[in-house]
């Protein structure tokens, strides 16, 4: 059985799936009609999930500068909270990334693709009992694509020309075509809110399987069961807590005593430690995650070229995803994209650890006297040991790489996208367009290397109309190389996400390249007493 068919039975066995979808889209899958009604009949009279329950999370990656404005949204804590109260107009498939129904039902593309029209759900209500309508999802896209917006989405919203409400339909046009479009309003920052979230952007009020009842920025937020969700497929718990537990010690602990039923970010030095607790179980899942150090291109003395390529050779991917990652993972090659992606770029001559290589070219650099590299173990589980790693291997290089060790609270506000050297990471997107957009054109808000290459520009926009998928691919590569060649980002590793949770949980959904289930895992998950 295909994951996608698993899919659709878990589907069915959740309760949102009639017997009509299930055996139509298990049909186009490639099931025989035989084969496809056994399986709608022993996914339904499979273990139902049960409801009710208080389902506790301890999530690493929350800080008191959170906002629950999604525009503002850049924590796993703050990711997870917005698809627990939010609902975007599309999803995508947990297993092969295609664009799937949510607020919107259905969408269709000009023969250009540059005019996009999407029928958008009726009667869904808001938490504060208002319609959900065309107007809301108009003014929530004209806010994050605003040029005055701080919105994490608004790289990826930059070629919209005009939103507009026309007899009921959202009418989209862009100023140049684009095929990945439904990927796009998949991004978590996107919820829909009442009004667009204008006037009231924190008010936490969506369309999601919970409402907001509590929120502490970096401390704690909870969650009451939504009873008018529009859907039936989810939300079985009757309220969540997500607690912010930075400290990976006091997650592991947590956990193995019973006190959380789920914590993010396992260390893979700790696995072994889990393994010993009966009443605990690993949730791994590959995909486009990665770890990073990130350089400004544009703050000296990373504005050299060659400094940059001295530090991505002096680097130790293979040690650092065995030592780092457990093996929890795979190296990196200094561009954002793995074979999780459609149309990945093949052929890319991996690089390796070259202490002579790096030696060339800090030479050549010019650059004298030690760099400055901050680090915190919130930047990902176990930074400020990659960081060590990366210090010792560039050491043999005869780079002196300075470390500080920056405190967890607050450092996606004040080290992040703030200062020039510094660990991070990145979860997957749905596309590598949205990716590139989002992070490495030249105006993305999110440009954490600050690269700005105008020939890469160029073909970003080019590639994003392209119906071809040969000459598509072919452009994906031309911009990998140059992120690779010319960028700031150093990339050793794309690691699993490696998840715990007790034996008490159920349902979880294995969502291909992202970390929680897709930041879904509180709407997907029942609990088993």
């Amino acid at each position: 059985m295909s994951d996608f068919t698993k899919y659709l039975a878990g589907r069915v066995t959740a309760g949102g799936m009639n017997r009509r979808e299930f055996m139509g889209r298990s049909m186009a899958a490639g099931l025989t009609l035989a084969a496809a009604s056994q399986l709608f009949d022993t996914s339904a009279n499979a273990q139902q999930p049960k409801k009710g329950g208080h389902l506790k999370l301890g999530l690493e990656g929350g800080a008191a500068t959170d906002s629950i404005d999604p525009a503002k949204a850049t924590s796993q804590v703050m990711f997870t909270a917005v698809r627990t109260w939010g609902d975007t107009l599309v999803e995508t498939h947990p297993q092969t990334r295609a664009p799937l129904p949510s607020l919107a039902e259905s969408w269709a593309p000009s023969p250009d693709a540059t005019v996009w029209t999407f029928k958008i759900r009726k009667g869904v209500k808001f938490h504060d009992g208002k319609d959900m309508t065309t107007d809301d999802v108009v003014a929530t896209l004209k806010r994050h694509s605003d040029s005055k917006t701080e919105s994490g989405a608004a790289g990826v919203l930059k070629s919209i020309k005009s939103i507009e409400n026309k007899g009921g339909d959202l009418v989209v046009t862009l100023v140049s075509g684009n095929a990945d479009l439904p990927q796009i309003f998949t991004d978590y920052h996107l919820v829909i809110q009442p009004d667009g979230g204008v006037d009231k952007p924190t008010a936490g009020i969506g369309t999601g399987p919970y409402k907001v009842t509590s929120f502490e920025p970096g401390v704690r937020m909870t969650f009451e069961k939504n009873a008018n969700d529009w859907r039936s497929d989810r939300g079985f718990v009757q309220t969540v807590e997500m607690i912010t537990m930075n400290d990976a010690t006091a997650r592991i602990a947590a956990l193995s005593s019973g006190q959380v039923n789920f914590i993010n970010r396992v260390d893979p030095k700790t696995v072994s430690l889990l393994k010993r607790s009966p009443n605990v179980e690993l949730l791994t899942t590959a995909g486009g995650g990665h770890y990073v150090f990130i350089m400004h291109c544009d703050k000296a003395p990373f504005d050299n070229n060659d400094l940059r390529m001295a530090l991505k050779y002096a680097i130790d991917r293979e040690e650092m995803v065995k030592r780092i990652l457990g093996g929890y993972g795979k190296v990196g090659n200094d561009f954002p994209i793995n074979d999780t992606y459609a149309l990945f770029p093949e052929g890319i001559e991996q690089r390796t650890y070259d202490p002579e290589k790096a030696k060339f070219h800090f030479k050549k650099s010019g650059h004298s006297g030690s760099v400055l590299l901050r680090t915190s173990e919130v930047a990902f589980p176990g930074a400020v040991d990659a960081s060590v790693l990366f210090q010792q291997s560039a050491k043999k290089a005869g780079i002196d790489i300075e470390i500080k060790r920056e405190p967890g609270d607050g450092y996606w506000s004040n080290v992040w996208n703030v200062q020039p050297f510094s660990a991070s990471y990145w979860g997957s997107r749905a596309t590598q367009d949205q990716f590139y957009s989002g992070a490495y054109l030249s105006t993305a808000d999110w440009n954490d290397t600050r690269f700005k290459n105008e020939k890469f520009d160029k073909l970003l926009i080019s590639a994003r109309g392209e119906l071809d998928e040969r000459k598509r691919k072919d452009m994906y590569r031309e911009m990998a190389v140059m992120v690779r060649d010319e960028g700031g980002t150093i990339l050793p590793m794309f690691n699993d996400f490696v998840n715990g949770a007790t034996k008490q949980v159920k349902g979880y959904v294995n969502d291909i390249g992202n970390d929680m289930s897709n930041g879904y895992l509180a709407s997907r998950v029942w609990l088993d007493a």
